[in-house]
């Protein structure tokens, strides 16, 4: 059996808490040990560029020393991939990669929740080095920091986001763009008749299958 550690890059409990109640499923399906994990020396939240810019040193000091066979960044921003991924010979996803290879799998066109509207220029200029930017029908934020995400039942604010993107963006798959939205994909899913994608789930779920398959580094 394998580790995969699953990396908070921000130093939040809750959000790591909520990463690892949403990763039941994924965990009932594989045979590997998924173990979570904040970065105390991080913001509680990862909000801005300078937050992402800010723990990708505390990310490298983790997959560094960890003992780990795979790693998972789990913010929607995926700090420093590229950087991480030079850096060690295990595989590394990044939950909004996965979300994204997920989405292109389940329709033509996916809309994001994001948590704040600075999100939607970094998640844009993401989709762009990707290549991926023509199949995003719409990213629309919640108006929400981490904290206040943590503290609050944003059930309601998040379905009508998700509406929005049905109805208005034409979105035939919806991506939760934050690590701590997870908890609302089930009921959200039910209700919007669209395949909704929790990128925690996703991001394991890849490292998971690429730890069965031994891909080369």
């Amino acid at each position: 059996m394998s580790k995969i550690l699953v990396i908070n890059p921000n130093s939040s409990v809750s959000v790591t808490q909520s990463m690892e109640a949403c990763l039941s499923p994924v965990r009932a399906a594989t045979r590997h040990e998924i173990v979570c994990t904040e970065l105390s020396k991080s913001p509680p939240g990862i909000e801005t560029d300078d937050h992402v810019a800010q723990v990708i040193p505390n990310i490298l000091e983790t997959v560094a020393t960890a003992d780990a066979d795979a790693f998972v960044l789990g913010c929607f921003s995926d700090p420093g991939i590229d950087r991480v991924r030079a850096a060690t010979t295990k595989p590394v996803t990044g939950i909004a990669e996965s979300a994204y290879l997920g989405a292109l799998s389940l329709g033509r066109r996916f809309g994001i929740i994001s948590l704040g509207p600075s999100s939607i220029v970094r998640h844009l200029r993401y989709l762009q080095a990707l290549e991926l930017h023509h199949r995003l029908a719409g990213d629309r934020s919640i108006d929400m920091t981490v904290v206040q995400l943590m503290a609050t039942d944003v059930v309601e604010t998040v379905a009508r986001t998700a509406r929005l993107l049905r109805d208005e963006d034409k979105a035939d798959v919806i991506i939760l763009g934050c690590a701590g939205l997870g908890s609302y994909r089930a009921a959200l899913q039910d209700t919007l008749g669209l395949p909704v994608i929790d990128p925690v789930q996703a991001g394991v779920a890849l490292a998971a299958h690429h730890l069965d398959m031994s891909y080369a580094r």
